[in-house]
């Protein structure tokens, strides 16, 4: 009986160290998806930090064909929206960059314990 529930899991440690590689290997893998996930929300952070800097070029390079207390119903919530995109834009950019660090944290670790990560991963 004894022997019979020690050979039962001898098989189930060898199953699991067979496995424990493809699942530290997929739990990598899963990483990297998020960071990659977290380099496109970085992408559209900067572009939509750009919106506002392009408007306000657009409408200093114009600016001699209008006269700015003219058209204050239309720049005023103009500039709000600026301002709001600049807003998000920083959002985006800077919680992109503390989950790109986390997840590097994190792969880092996983590296330090486990050889087989070392060596596949840079």
């Amino acid at each position: 009986m004894v022997n019979n529930n020690l050979l039962t899991s001898k098989s189930e440690d060898m199953q699991k160290e067979k496995h424990e590689p493809e699942s530290i290997i997929n739990e990598v893998q899963l990483l990297l998806a998020e960071k990659r996930t977290s380099l496109a929300s970085l992408r559209i952070g900067i572009a939509i930090f750009a919106i506002p800097i392009s408007v306000l070029s657009f409408l200093i390079a114009t600016s001699k064909y209008y006269n700015v207390t003219h058209i204050m119903p239309l720049f005023v919530p103009l500039m709000i929206i600026n301002v709001a995109l600049v807003i998000l834009g920083f959002y985006l950019i800077i919680r992109a960059i503390i989950n790109i660090r986390h997840h590097d944290q994190h792969i880092k670790k996983l590296k330090m314990k486990h050889s087989l990560l070392a060596d596949i991963i840079d």
